[in-house]
């Protein structure tokens, strides 16, 4: 049978400057995005299995927690030396970082290996069928050895590296294809119909600067919360809106979650923000973020200047030389530096205007930071005494308006998991899909099994709180973010969103603290903000 590799599916998109072609949505209940093909709107694998009877208890009126475990250790799951692959064919093998990579690119190191002695396998990586990217191969990994016991893999990597390769250890109920890996689920549901607390964020102090979670679940005098958005140079990343405030700027087309009336209005969408400063004087100009460092596009997303794509690529650092940044009280200090700024009295009038950057926020106030081109524009334009407009203009994936009431709450993250009650992963859209010829992260965080913490809303209007651990082998192995979207559908959700995961995955209440078992070694993580149940 041919197959469609997944290179090919991105053959216009291996320069990171090459626009990517969507799906066109169609109006759909809940605004939901129509998937490119009828398998990407049904579960990309069959149930998970349960393994043991949930355990529900109750933190509040309306408010429920729930243990659920699902699959059981596979004694055919096992440990193996991944030997990585130079990024360039015939490319030194001692210098190789890439984790999978073309097939004759994985046959040579194979052979390589073969001279030296040792007998590896040339393994074939599959990526399924998503809303906006058919299924196809994401590349060939080489593996050697399967064992037991971590340390025995361990060992023979340590041979691998002295016969001059390189590469790490891998455990297979984790590479995300094996669908009774164990699982440990929590679920956190508010039914509003008995509850009448609210359900919203909370970041710490200041938004420069994280906090864990059970610090959030207290500075908000909660009963439960779990981890929020991603967080770059110690902020949150990606569009934020609380209280119909923008604190954060957007990655435009990402997923998002929306909340209103407290978390009784929930629905997930992709969304587009355009913020925009306009002086007494008549210029205009768009603001390129809010609330960041400015020339530094984590996620990228931006616009056409910020190289080397304006395409959203998560978890990776995209640039712009000439940017303008707002600046509002919640950030703290804001960073010195070389370039402009004005600063803004709580009216919109410019009380200074400053040939350098770092100027405190005033109460009720902002500034705007300006660095390279912008700097130049921004000293021109602006005298002290001018008054200055900033305004924002968010749309969802069909190009309507989003009101930024005082009730509304916008987080965005991604990728989006379930949409109208279908499963919708928006991959390319949501960047998840690294451009280019090396796969590694789209392998690791995409394909393989990690912690990962879900929002959503149930068929019958309850809120949904989930997180998986994972990364910790017998125990719970995590999820692929295909088989993430499937448990949120299997939970019943109608809209569902991936939040932050891997070591950021945790769930709090405020009578247990940490209910689950995070992955990092030393625990708890700082974040940059969280979802929290309020009473």
């Amino acid at each position: 049978m041919r197959r469609t590799t997944l290179a090919a599916a991105l053959s216009a998109a291996v320069a990171l400057t090459t626009a990517v072609a969507l799906p066109v949505a169609e109006a759909t209940p809940h605004g939901a995005l129509r998937p490119a093909s009828a398998s990407a709107a049904q579960p990309f694998l069959p149930p998970l299995p349960t393994t043991a009877p949930p355990v529900t208890r109750t933190l509040s009126p309306g408010v429920t927690l729930t243990a659920l475990t699902f699959g059981k250790k596979n004694a055919a799951d096992y440990w193996t030396a991944h030997v990585y692959l130079p990024a360039d064919p015939g490319g030194p093998v001692g210098k190789a970082t890439t984790e999978l990579g073309p097939k004759d690119t994985a046959d040579q190191v194979a052979d390589a290996l073969r001279q030296k002695g040792f007998a590896p396998r040339v393994e074939e990586v599959r990526s399924p069928a998503y809303a906006d990217l058919p299924a196809g191969t994401l590349g060939w990994t080489v593996r050697i050895g399967a064992y037991a016991e971590r340390a025995d893999a361990t060992a023979e990597l340590a041979k691998v590296k002295a016969a001059g390769f390189t590469g790490d250890t891998r455990y297979t109920g984790q590479d995300g294809t094996d669908t009774n890996a164990p699982q440990k689920v929590h679920v956190l549901r508010v039914d509003f119909r008995k509850f009448h607390g609210s359900v919203g964020t909370e970041f710490g102090p200041t938004l420069h600067g994280t906090e864990p979670a059970t610090e959030l679940i207290a500075l908000a005098h909660a009963v439960a919360g779990i981890n929020g958005q991603w967080f770059y140079n110690d902020a949150p990343g990606g569009f934020y809106v609380k209280d119909g405030k923008v604190l954060a700027s957007a990655t435009q087309g990402r997923g998002a979650i929306i909340a209103t009336r407290g978390g009784r209005s929930v629905r997930v969408d992709t969304l587009t923000a355009h913020i925009s400063m306009r002086t007494s004087r008549g210029a205009i100009q768009e603001l390129d973020g809010v609330n960041r460092f400015p020339g530094d596009v984590w996620n990228c997303g931006g616009d056409a200047d910020d190289i080397p794509t304006d395409k959203p690529q998560h978890d990776f650092e995209c640039t712009d030389p000439n940017e303008l940044v707002e600046f509002t009280p919640e950030w703290g200090t804001p960073p010195t530096g070389t370039g402009a700024e004005v600063v803004l009295d709580k009216h919109g009038k410019v009380t200074a205007v400053n040939s350098s950057r770092g100027a405190a926020v005033p109460a009720g106030g902002n500034t705007v930071q300006a660095i390279g081109d912008s700097a130049d524009w921004l000293v021109k334009k602006v005298r002290v005494g001018d008054w200055i407009d900033i305004s924002t203009r968010v749309r969802d994936g069909y190009g309507r308006t989003i009101p930024l009431t005082r009730d509304t709450q916008i987080m965005q993250v991604g990728p989006t998991l379930v949409r109208g009650g279908r499963v919708s992963v928006n991959a390319m859209g949501d960047g998840i899909i690294r451009f280019g010829s090396d796969h590694s992260f789209t392998y690791d965080w995409t394909n393989r099994s990690n912690p990962r913490s879900m929002i959503g809303v149930d068929g019958e209007g309850r809120l949904m709180l989930v997180v998986v651990d994972g990364r910790q082998a017998g125990y719970s192995e995590g999820l692929s973010i295909a088989r993430t979207a499937d448990l949120m559908h299997q939970l019943g959700a109608r809209e569902a969103l991936n939040l932050d995961g891997g070591g950021s995955s945790v769930m709090v209440t405020a009578a247990d603290g940490v209910i689950n078992r995070p992955s990092d070694s030393s625990g708890e993580r700082s974040l940059g903000n969280a979802w929290v149940i309020r009473p």
